[in-house]
């Protein structure tokens, strides 16, 4: 498969090309997580796959719980929708938790603090509360545990493996926890094997071609589990040496959106374990800061002092390439991420 064909491909799966869903939820469903620890551009990663969605239609929908932010699949935060984030978490917290272990032992965090500090949290919030980490902090330090600095973020991203904690609504900017149990409604349990399987269909359906590396790497699980998760695939996916991907008639000429600010950390890179197929000559490995023309890196920006962007384009662009460009800064802050 040539390179011009695989982007073009994802493109149109991870919902760039031609965004078709109207709500954030949507999105977020769609995409099964999004990494999303530089908040604002996760948002903008939401609104960049939706018919227009406005910044603060994407913030609604966190405040009502239709997606969360939490640690899952990696050691760092994801959005995910409401109605996977129990079955996504039976799948990956065991992996994240080994990943923590060192950290879980230098900050002297062992089964017994983290039952102290689970139990704690979970009186605090329960009744529907809302409460922000700092009150979450107090009611720790209250009970005798030690909780600042790095030990305070295991603490907090131990009890969101567990199910335990969640996301609540904001409050102004500041973000808050509660209890997942009250904040999501309950869902049909999935056994191990049929959540496997439906993790890795969902990831070739949304992020392919791709390979079993590429899917071991994002999701933060085994190439065993991939390669078991894969043996479920339905027929209509196509094997294309280690490529995995739907087949799709594709017009090359069509008018799709190939050319945009990339949020920080966006799933169109952070998919792949492998992302050559995006760079241009001169480019170089960047997660943050990104400009995408023509669906590869073209350059890199920053903001400026007043308004706007300073870009820094290391690839000759064409008149419409320029024109496209402009479109897409333009868009970005309007957007205001």
């Amino acid at each position: 498969m040539k390179t011009e064909d695989i982007i073009l491909h994802r493109l149109h799966t991870q919902q760039l090309a031609k965004p078709a869903y109207e709500a954030a939820g949507a999105v977020v469903s769609w995409l099964i997580a999004m990494q999303a620890q530089e908040y604002a551009h996760a948002k903008f990663a939401i609104h960049l796959r939706s018919k227009s969605l406005t910044e603060k239609a994407i913030e609604q929908s966190f405040n009502e719980g239709i997606y969360l932010r939490t640690h899952l699949m990696r050691p760092t935060w994801h959005f995910v929708h409401q109605q996977d984030i129990r079955w996504l978490l039976q799948l990956t917290a065991p992996r994240v938790h080994a990943a923590n272990a060192y950290y879980y032992k230098q900050l002297e965090l062992d089964a017994k603090v983290f039952s102290r500090c689970n139990k704690v949290l979970e009186k605090t919030l329960q009744g529907g509360k809302h409460l922000q980490r700092t009150v979450l902090q107090q009611a720790l330090k209250n009970a005798k545990i030690i909780a600042s600095g790095h030990r305070l973020s295991y603490i907090m991203m131990f009890a969101e493996l567990e199910g335990l904690i969640c996301s609540g609504p904001r409050e102004g900017k500041q973000f808050t926890y509660a209890l997942l149990e009250e904040r999501v409604p309950a869902v049909k349990a999935l056994d191990r094997k049929d959540a496997l399987a439906q993790f890795v269909q969902r990831y070739f359906t949304t992020r392919g071609p791709a390979t079993l590396q590429d899917f071991a790497y994002w999701s933060g699980l085994t190439l065993k589990d991939a390669k078991e998760g894969a043996e479920a695939l339905p027929s209509s996916f196509i094997k294309d040496k280690e490529l995995i991907y739907l087949p799709a008639e594709l017009d090359k000429k069509e008018k799709i959106q190939h050319t945009f600010i990339m949020p920080d950390y966006d799933e169109y890179g952070m998919s792949y374990k492998n992302r050559t197929d995006i760079f241009n000559e001169g480019a170089r490995t960047f997660y943050t800061h990104m400009l995408i023309v023509d669906g590869k890196i073209a350059g890199t920006w920053k903001k400026k002092d007043n308004d706007g962007l300073d870009m820094d384009i290391f690839t000759p662009l064409n008149k419409t390439q320029s024109t496209a460009v402009k479109k897409a800064v333009e868009r970005y802050l309007a957007f205001g991420a």
